[in-house]
């Protein structure tokens, strides 16, 4: 087997189960461990991967779009932790931005249905997931809908935004790094994002731990703009700390 080729299969057993360690794929690929660590490296700098003690996990690839549907098969169990996790934070807050994406749509299931909230979103399956409930009123914002994502872009979607200050805003991204913030390759979406970045009074990023280390096209926010980042429990702990440094609490869950 080529270098090339094991690298390959390195990057989809990461990105098929969360996290690989080293032990583990040299006994599959029959391969020495150092051979692995290697490869590893390799994989690290080309922005595939993040190196942990004693394996890796996969960084999300930020240079294309995943539909919804295909993020509604990926990483369910741990989304669902972030979702539940984020939502501990809502506090006192009456108006409640949540954004496109299956994270978010996790997050609308599981605000308290017990007290009356406002919830603007540009997310068509958000919308339907909270419509029917009494103690919430839905602003759906409107714009052109993007097809994979059943979300609402451009200008109709951002002047309506504006008009708005929101107590807090559940926001996603494609990418999060500390040298370059919140990314997403879409600019009509980054430009939602930073709306809704602009209307909030608090701001929460949850996204799973494959975000962290990517970089996208279009930055939408900074790190130190979030009061909190929840992500899953493989982010490493010293990684975490780093992106805590800059402001945000970071929640593993």
């Amino acid at each position: 087997m080529s270098a090339a080729e094991r690298q390959r299969q390195i990057v989809g057993a990461a990105r098929r189960l969360g996290s690989v360690e080293v032990a583990a794929l040299a006994e599959e690929l029959g391969v020495a461990k150092e051979t692995v660590r290697r490869d590893l490296r390799v994989l690290e700098e080309h922005g595939l991967l993040r190196r942990t003690h004693g394996g890796a996990y996969p960084v999300e690839s930020a240079g294309f779009e995943t539909t919804l549907a295909y993020r509604t098969t990926m990483h369910v169990p741990e989304k669902r932790r972030i979702a539940s996790a984020a939502v501990e934070l809502l506090g006192d807050a009456e108006t409640v931005f949540v954004d496109e994406g299956f994270t978010p749509q996790l997050i609308a299931e599981a605000l308290p249905r017990d007290r009356r909230l406002t919830v603007v979103t540009a997310s068509l399956p958000v919308a339907r997931v909270l419509a029917a409930e009494e103690e919430f009123t839905v602003l759906l914002l409107g714009g052109r809908v993007r097809g994979g994502t059943l979300a609402t872009v451009e200008h109709w979607t951002t002047k309506m935004l504006a008009g708005f200050v929101i107590d807090l805003a559940f926001v996603g991204a494609n990418g999060i790094s500390r040298e370059h913030g919140l990314t997403t390759p879409d600019p009509a979406v980054s430009e939602v994002k930073a709306q809704a970045m602009r209307a909030a009074r608090r701001r929460i990023f949850a996204g799973l731990h494959t975000k962290f280390g990517a970089v996208s096209f279009c930055r939408f926010a900074e790190v130190a703009d979030f009061e909190a980042l929840v992500t899953s429990v493989n982010l490493p702990a010293p990684e975490a700390h780093r992106y805590a440094l800059r402001g945000p609490q970071v929640i593993r869950v």
